[in-house]
């Protein structure tokens, strides 16, 4: 695992209706708290939608903690160690998460990172930041997906 990037694995909790009208029960899931101490700051949260055999990938913060959660579909989260001063620069580490498998990621600044949409449905992916985005100032360093410094292999299963 890369260093400082951390996964909470979350609990699905089957939704109990007020009537029984509803054809399928839905559920409900507590994505961030307080008392995880995942984020040293809160600054803005924001969705996207990707679909099927997109690749979102690469980009990096110099100041900001990303934290991310795939709310629907399922996608190949890829995090790549460029920090110099890292005990685990050069580590590319993999995850998959989504569907039957929802989990929130923290990535550190410094730690490169995209995601391929791998399911049929589209991918909504949440992401809370530490810094909210200045479109004058973006903390946004991007490099090709790719690049031969990281040459991750998008066509693998």
């Amino acid at each position: 695992m890369i260093d400082g990037v951390r996964i909470k694995q979350l609990t699905v909790h089957r939704d109990i209706p007020d009537t029984d009208s509803a054809s399928e029960l839905g559920y409900l899931m507590e994505i961030v708290r307080e008392d995880d101490a995942l984020l040293s700051h809160f600054g803005q949260s924001t969705m996207t939608v990707a679909y099927k055999g997109t690749i979102k990938a690469f980009h990096w913060h110099k100041k900001q903690d990303d934290l991310w959660f795939i709310a629907s579909g399922t996608a190949r989260i890829v995090l790549y160690d460029a920090r110099e001063d890292s005990k685990t620069k050069g580590e590319t580490h993999v995850i998959t998460a989504g569907d039957n498998d929802y989990k929130v990621v923290l990535i550190p600044r410094g730690v490169v990172h995209g995601y391929q949409v791998l399911s049929e449905e589209p991918v909504i992916l949440f992401y809370h930041s530490t810094l909210q985005y200045s479109p004058s100032d973006p903390d946004e360093e991007r490099i090709p997906h790719d690049d031969p410094g990281i040459n991750f292999d998008w066509g693998q299963k």
